[in-house]
């Protein structure tokens, strides 16, 4: 649910949004009679402070949002959202960042309302002049798509509910797509894929989604689409699975990140990859010492079950370099140690292409979408030894676990241009201005500059 509807242009009757830094109220340009009543009701400008001033009738007449001081972030204008009066409203002075303050402020106002009742006043805001209303929607669209399909529980988001939203997303934009299901992915080659979700009642499924002119650049998305992972026969303890259902939280974004390139007319030709499945425990669930083939024929001894999104990747990976893709993108729940070293805002990346690795930085700095690069440190490669196949898919000592999940991953790509792999964790455990607890996008807002900026050169 978002109450906050965009307008491309603000009506007459529309009431004014006053921008005030920290301390700035003298210089607001309020009359003597809105300056006293906001110093009367503490209003200082600090950051997210909201007042609404009213008119000669006694209505809202108009509302002050503070900004604070340095180091303040558009997307902070979301805490609008949620004291916003009904009706339309515009922004009396363009923001300092226009595109994220509006994206801000609509993703302010998104909850989740599929199995409760949400009421909440409309209100309609003008997107603010020198922004790019285009990017607004898009973004605005993208992220809210993220955040419903993490959010929505296992039971109604199994691997046949991903492929029904692909399908969805893929006829907005009269993309194609194509899916290899259960023992069809052995006769196809995908031995992980299939050995990783054949315990589930709901057949583990490879998704493929195309879109875009055969002669553009190409750009591939492969997201990790683990619908609910229970840790396989290495079984999570229940305070480890309450939150399993954002484990297809790469799909969700590179779901999110494909509408935007689509809906923004990207000038390339896109294909997204999302092996979907279930790790549950049946009688012919994989087990620890398996040796599993891959599609690239590597041969993978299974340490842990519970590391059992690096496998599906792998082969979804080993498909996408096969065509030797100008871009290879993955996004991936995929490691706690990643949580522990960053935490939970600022998802960690790994590429071994340095010119993609600046221009991501700079990006993220830029869209305000936080990534931070971690090393493909190829000494740690050793620790994935194993004795009896071609690899491990874990360490047994328990260090550097984002970089060896990387590390094992890139065993898989050869011949794409240019890869990086995200691991995110795709949920905001604690609420902000422009998000509330739940479901998240992260990186795409980033990953999408970098993909124009590349291409339409």
């Amino acid at each position: 649910m978002m109450p906050i509807e965009l307008l491309d242009k603000p009506a007459k009757t529309a009431r004014p949004i006053r921008l005030v830094e920290s301390g700035g109220l003298a210089a607001s340009g309020l009359s003597k009679k809105e300056a006293r009543w906001a110093a009367a009701n503490g209003f200082t400008g600090d950051a997210g402070q909201t007042l609404i001033l009213p008119d000669d009738t006694g209505a809202a007449g108009s509302v002050l949002f503070g900004l604070g001081k340095a180091d303040r972030r558009a997307l902070a204008m979301g805490g609008l959202a949620k004291t916003l009066p009904e009706g339309e409203w515009r922004f009396a002075d363009e923001p300092e960042q226009p595109d994220l303050a509006a994206i801000g402020l609509a993703l302010g106002g998104y909850s989740f309302g599929r199995y409760r009742t949400i009421k909440a006043a409309k209100a309609s805001v003008a997107i603010p002049h020198g922004a790019d209303a285009g990017r607004v929607r898009r973004t605005v669209t993208a992220v809210t798509l993220v955040r419903d399909l993490i959010n929505t529980p296992a039971n109604d988001m199994g691997p046949n509910e991903l492929e029904a939203a692909a399908r969805k997303l893929a006829g907005r934009f009269k993309a194609r797509v194509s899916v290899i299901s259960g023992d069809d992915l052995l006769k196809k080659n995908f031995p992980m894929i299939h050995a990783v979700g054949r315990a589930s009642a709901s057949a583990p499924r490879l998704i493929d989604l195309r879109w875009g002119e055969k002669s553009a650049p190409l750009v591939t998305l492969v997201g990790k689409g683990v619908c609910f992972d229970t840790g396989g026969l290495d079984i999570k303890p229940a305070s480890g699975m309450l939150l399993m259902k954002k484990d297809m939280g790469g799909a969700a974004n590179v779901l999110g990140l494909a509408s935007m390139l689509m809906e923004g007319k990207a000038p390339i030709r896109l294909r997204v990859l999302i092996p979907a499945v279930e790790n549950s425990i049946s009688a012919n669930a994989f087990r620890p010492g398996d040796i599993l083939p891959s599609r690239k024929g590597i041969t993978v001894e299974i340490g842990n079950t519970d590391a059992e999104g690096r496998l599906i990747l792998a082969d979804a990976l080993a498909l996408a370099d096969e065509e030797e893709p100008q871009m290879l993108i993955d996004m991936a729940t995929l490691t706690g140690a990643a949580r522990v070293a960053l935490g939970p805002d600022l998802p960690p990346f790994f590429t071994d292409d340095e010119a993609l690795a600046t221009e991501l930085a700079a990006a993220a700095i830029e869209m305000d979408d936080p990534v931070w690069r971690l090393p493909l440190w190829k000494p740690y490669i050793a620790r994935l030894a194993s004795k009896v196949a071609d690899t491990n898919n874990v360490t047994t000592d328990g260090f550097a676990g984002a970089v060896t999940a990387a590390l094992f991953l890139q065993k898989f790509v050869e011949r794409a241009q240019s890869w990086a792999h995200f691991d995110i964790f795709g949920w905001c455990p604690v609420e902000k201005p422009w998000c509330p607890v739940g479901g998240e996008a992260y990186a795409i807002r980033a990953i999408e500059k970098v993909v124009l900026d590349r291409f339409e050169r």
